[in-house]
């Protein structure tokens, strides 16, 4: 018989134990699974696609701006020099001192460790100017981003890198420097400290003296290496190109000595002189006083940053008579071995006008006209030539216009109305003394060079244009448009060497060399009256008379004392720069001089 299980014995509990069977799932839900992940798949290839495809551009570009770092241009300027090469204007690498506090350590520091800013300040002080109480001060409780200076020099700076103190960043930047201080002050201007031109050829050059800079794109890997690709084509090329001047800093020094000298003996208020070569208008020396030093512009008064001597207009006076002759000369008005009355005065239209020592000379040909300086003798000679044919030549010779020349702010000379000229006497009659009409001084220099060369007019200039490395522009050729004869400037220019030999220009006789000039001692005109005492002294020479190549101006403003004239003021100053240039540009002495020295006697 059998027995039956017990309830607590385990077989019992195991036979108890039902299987449930699992349902099972139902399709629709499996479809709907899987219809969901594969437009997830869809969904996420098609985000893919659409990356890839329709954003590509967008995102690259992104990427480019992180991983590329633009540059922009310095902003260098070309070196500007004389006509030897001696550099006048040129941009040196000058350096900011920045200084972040929260960075500060000094060599063989720990990594972590700050030091305070006395302890910096005391390291940096024996390399500037700043002493260590001036540092700190500036430094203050800032963290970061402080300028402590600026216009470090490259040594300067070197010595502070060599420091190796973290936290002293050191920024570098173009700096202009004039090496020749105040000597082309007058005509090359210069920068201000952020570095935009206010005067002279850098601001009238402004375009030619700026290099051809681009800005730089680099790009960087993700561990910020250099990637040496995506640069553009020329971005690392830089011109060698120089501003080359036709001006000689050794004859312009010359210059600047003689006319400073006078100025000074004469208490004179400014002066300027000018040397033009006549056959192709290049000047070799425009020294003006007083000037500045651009290298330190802000110590001095904004009235000289501007050349007066082609900006400001004065009564040639008598260094205009050889002029009006050569224009009487060529409409024969007057001839060469003619005579003319001078009794002391004369008057034109009820106004006296008299010589300059109210002495008669009586009956005188023209090289005396000039010798004396003789205003009435000039007045007699002009009233053969028509006024209205007067003003034309006037008008011609340009002195109603303003010069055709590259020297910045250059003007228009001041000429009366031809119905005045031609309807008052007393004009035509005051401009044959060279009076009544203003021009600069450098219209004057060009308008003698009219005479030295022929009868040519060429346009007065003071650059030759940009050069390559160190190689020179040579000098340029014979140019000018043609107003006269040469017969008849061969004719004047030996009346103006008679006043060398003869009259007021014996001062600036040189044994060996024949040499024209004519002094001028006129009134100076403020806005149309003229000053009582106030006097403008003048003297133009022109050289060799017998192949005439320069001519040499000198006008002196209101020199002070009873003895000013033309000789004794200005005449000294051209007798020192002539002598210069016999020496720098080798001339030779005068062939017929020399020959008529060599003969026996």
């Amino acid at each position: 018989m059998g027995r039956s299980a017990k309830p607590n014995q385990p077989g019992a509990s195991r036979q108890r134990r039902r299987v449930v069977p699992l349902e099972p799932v139902p399709a629709g839900r499996m479809r709907s699974v899987f219809v969901l992940l594969c437009l997830g798949l869809v969904g996420l290839m098609g985000r893919m696609a659409w990356l890839q495809v329709f954003q590509a551009s967008e995102l690259e570009g992104r990427a480019r701006s992180v991983q590329t770092q633009r540059t922009k241009p310095l902003g260098t300027r070309r070196p500007i020099v004389d006509r030897t090469g001696r550099l006048v204007a040129l941009d040196e690498e000058r350096y900011r001192l920045w200084l972040h506090p929260r960075y500060f350590n000094l060599p063989g520091d720990a990594p972590t460790l700050i030091r305070p800013s006395a302890d910096v300040a005391a390291r940096l002080a024996p390399l500037l100017t700043l002493t260590e109480g001036e540092i700190l001060k500036r430094i203050g409780d800032r963290p970061s981003g402080i300028k402590l200076m600026e216009g470090l020099d490259p040594e300067t700076a070197s010595r502070i890198r060599s420091a190796g103190i973290s936290g002293v960043d050191l920024e570098s930047y173009p700096y202009r420097v004039y090496p020749q201080g105040d000597l082309f002050a007058n005509v090359v201007g210069f920068l201000n400290q952020d570095r935009e031109p206010q005067a002279g050829l850098e601001q009238s050059r402004h375009d030619e003296l700026q290099r051809h800079e681009q800005a730089r794109s680099l790009r960087r890997g993700a561990d910020g290496t250099p990637l040496p690709d995506n640069l553009d084509a020329g971005v690392f090329f830089g011109d060698d190109l120089r501003l080359q001047l036709t001006l000689d800093a050794r004859l312009q020094a010359v210059a600047a000595k003689a006319l400073s000298a006078q100025i000074k003996t004469w208490k004179a208020k400014k002066g300027v002189a000018i040397v033009m070569d006549v056959t192709n208008g290049e000047l070799l020396a425009l020294a003006s006083l007083p000037t500045y030093d651009p290298n330190s512009y802000w110590s001095f008064p904004a009235g000289r940053f501007r050349e007066w001597s082609v900006q400001d207009l004065y009564e040639p006076g008598s260094t205009f008579k050889p002029i009006n002759l050569a224009l009487a000369l060529q409409e024969n008005a007057i001839q060469t071995t003619g005579r003319v009355q001078d009794s002391g005065s004369v008057t034109i239209g009820g106004w006296p006008i008299n010589n300059h020592d109210r002495r008669a000379n009586g009956l005188i040909d023209f090289p005396t006209v000039l010798q004396v300086s003789s205003n009435v003798g000039m007045v007699q000679a002009m009233r053969n030539l028509p006024s209205s044919t007067y003003w034309d030549w006037l008008s011609r010779l340009g002195l109603d216009a303003r010069p055709d020349t590259d020297l910045p702010g250059a003007v228009a000379g001041q000429l009366k109305t031809k119905e005045q000229f031609t309807t008052q006497p007393i004009e035509p009659a005051t401009a044959s003394f060279g009076q009544g009409f203003s021009l600069t001084p450098l219209k004057l220099v060009q308008l003698h060079a009219l005479l030295a060369n022929g009868g040519r007019l060429v346009s007065p200039h003071i650059t030759r244009g940009l050069r390559a490395g160190d190689a020179l522009a040579p000098p340029g050729s014979r140019q000018g448009k043609p107003l006269l004869k040469p017969e008849v400037t061969r004719t004047v220019m030996s009346w103006m060497e008679s006043v060398v030999e003869k009259g007021s220009g014996k001062g600036v006789r040189t044994p060996g060399y024949r040499i024209g000039g004519k002094t001028g001692t006129a009134q100076k005109a403020l806005n149309g009256v003229y000053v009582p005492g106030a006097l403008i002294c003048s003297f133009v020479a022109t050289l060799p008379v017998d192949d005439p190549r320069y001519v040499v101006l000198v006008v002196v403003d209101e020199p002070q004392g009873d003895n000013a004239y033309g000789s004794t003021v200005a005449l000294p100053v051209a007798k020192s720069i002539i002598d210069g240039l016999l020496v720098i540009e080798k001339i030779p002495p005068s062939t017929a001089l020399t020959s008529a020295s060599e003969q026996p006697g």
